[in-house]
């Protein structure tokens, strides 16, 4: 039966916590820095609630989930998309069997109310309507104003708040006056291959040595790159390729080949020339080319006006 917790005569249906198991795996800088934020040094200061940027799959929510852990708290996840609504982020009202308003509280006012930890997960990929309705939530205030119920919801002191960003198109542009309530920006980076080598064993303690080197060597290759697959991506592609091998251990393209298959399924065929597929991405992005200036598009490179225009050694000749 789940809980409930009463504002001003509203009664509020409160949520689940998650308790999925997260542990971080090296680079344990960026988790100092994710707890320093987290830290209150005095009585009146006030925790941060920083965004965590990167690329998919390199483990911003995980980190932010080691920290609830870490601090023995109550985690509490909200994924934000772009149909996310402000009654959606605080409290939505539903009809219940005898026809009463049931007010549900979402994760993110739970983990208010109980002085746990929120993570809003890919929280630019919601609209700034949403996003207004948490503004006094994010500053000195700590609190929301829940329409739909018509009450005051404050923030535990306990209370602390991450924002997971990737690093793609498919997102919104997050507004300034929020930006400014959301500090500091950690980045995240690709781990080093043995931290990678160690994640990959974590999740798939079974996997044999030979495929967890395919796969790290292909993720490493692919960091050095600077394209964008993911210890995630290889956690998938090594996951599919041990359930193969599983089906039919004697499988007629060997352990090597079954991998490749795996790749090719989960990432595409481009996946499979990495230098290629980092060569033409470049091409893509004007790489190979000079940069035109200004006077490139009033001169061409043969007008003497133009900046680089050189005299032809034979005119020079025939002047002398």
């Amino acid at each position: 039966m789940s809980q409930t917790h009463e504002i001003d005569g509203i009664t509020l249906h409160l949520s689940e916590p998650d308790h999925s198991e997260a542990e971080w795996i090296g680079q344990q800088e960026i988790l100092k820095q994710m707890l320093a934020c987290w830290l209150v040094v005095d009585e009146k200061d006030l925790p941060l609630a920083p965004r965590l940027v990167g690329t998919p799959g390199i483990g911003k929510t995980t980190l932010a989930m080691a920290c609830a852990k870490q601090r023995d708290q109550e985690l509490y996840i909200y994924q934000c998309t772009a149909d996310t609504r402000p009654e959606d982020l605080l409290v939505t009202p539903v009809l219940g069997e005898n026809g009463h308003i049931i007010y549900h509280a979402s994760q993110l006012v739970t983990a208010m109310l109980r002085g746990g930890v929120c993570i809003l997960d890919e929280g630019n990929r919601m609209n700034e309507k949403s996003w207004a309705s948490l503004a006094p939530l994010l500053d000195h205030r700590r609190y929301v104003e829940s329409i739909v119920a018509g009450i005051t919801i404050p923030a535990h002191p306990d209370f602390r708040c991450a924002v997971t960003m990737n690093v793609d198109e498919s997102t919104f542009e997050i507004p300034d006056y929020i930006l400014s309530r959301l500090q500091p920006t950690l980045e995240l980076g690709h781990p080093n291959r043995e931290e990678e080598l160690t994640i990959l064993k974590y999740h798939l303690p079974f996997a044999d040595e030979e495929m967890l080197n395919l796969t790290v060597e292909f993720l490493q290759q692919s960091h050095e790159l600077k394209l964008d697959y993911s210890t995630r991506d290889g956690i998938n592609v090594l996951r599919y390729a041990l359930k193969q091998l599983m089906q039919n251990p004697e499988h007629p393209l060997g352990k090597d080949g079954v991998w490749q298959k795996s790749l090719v399924a989960c990432l595409g065929d481009e996946a499979l020339d990495l230098k290629n597929l980092s060569d033409s991405r470049q091409q893509s992005l004007g790489g190979g080319s000079v940069p035109m200036g200004l006077a490139d598009f009033f001169f061409s490179p043969d007008n003497p006006l133009h900046p680089d225009y050189q005299e032809d050694d034979d005119e020079e000749d025939e002047e002398y």
